[in-house]
């Protein structure tokens, strides 16, 4: 009988990417909404300030993940083509690093050197790829993939606030806003801990106590200048 796994490692780029992403928007766009709430002004400055965050938000999100994900991979393809180099001019040196490596994780030499020699017929580079260098298909870098998980889920995260904006009466916007976003805040965290197999309710209270407290200073702070206004 085969036995079969549910492993949830492949998932961990695209969701990190994602869970930031709507983090970023809820608690970047909250905070700032909250901010020029309570400053004082009217609708239309708290949805104008909060549409300009978004898309701001959701352009910053894409570069810096892209920009950051694409040194990860430039990185990757510098180590892989030293591989690839080191293989063709040094096999023996390879063989013998490769088969250190599986004596280190508990085989002796001489079955260490049988696996080195069937993994190396089998697949030479990805052999090193994954069992020197830590470069697997799962882990692997991703750019693209990474710029449009975050501005994507920047963007939906950050139109919550928003839509609480437009529903709220003004004398519940106020609370209302922290409480919903915070809400939408644990709900993230709990999903994004259920998807990738860990715990939900630490992920969910994680993730409310930095955003309120995002929230709480940022609405400080447009209290004291509306104040002082």
């Amino acid at each position: 009988m085969r036995h079969h796994e549910i492993h949830r490692t492949h998932r961990t780029g695209w969701l990190r990417a994602a869970v930031l992403g709507a983090n970023d928007g809820i608690v970047s766009t909250a905070s700032l909404v909250l901010g020029v709430a309570a400053s004082g002004a009217d609708t239309r400055a708290m949805l104008v300030a909060g549409v300009a965050g978004l898309v701001a938000g959701a352009m910053s999100m894409a570069a810096g993940e892209y920009v950051s994900v694409s040194s990860q991979a430039d990185t990757e393809r510098a180590d892989l083509d030293r591989e690839r180099r080191e293989l063709v001019e040094t096999p023996e040196l390879e063989h013998a690093e490769l088969t250190a490596i599986y004596v280190q994780r508990g085989l002796d030499e001489a079955l260490a050197a049988q696996v080195a020699t069937q993994l190396t017929a089998h697949d030479a580079l990805g052999a090193h790829a994954r069992d020197e260098l830590g470069i697997t298909e799962a882990l692997a870098a991703r750019p693209v993939q990474a710029a449009l998980a975050s501005a994507a889920t920047f963007a939906v995260g950050a139109a919550l606030p928003l839509l609480l904006v437009l529903v709220l009466p003004n004398s519940a916007r106020l609370w209302g806003l922290g409480g919903g976003s915070l809400v939408c805040l644990g709900l993230l965290g709990f999903a994004s801990a259920r998807t990738g197999g860990a715990s939900a309710i630490k992920a969910a209270v994680r993730v409310t106590f930095w955003g309120a407290l995002a929230m709480a200073l940022t609405a400080a702070i447009g209290t004291l200048f509306g104040v002082a206004a």
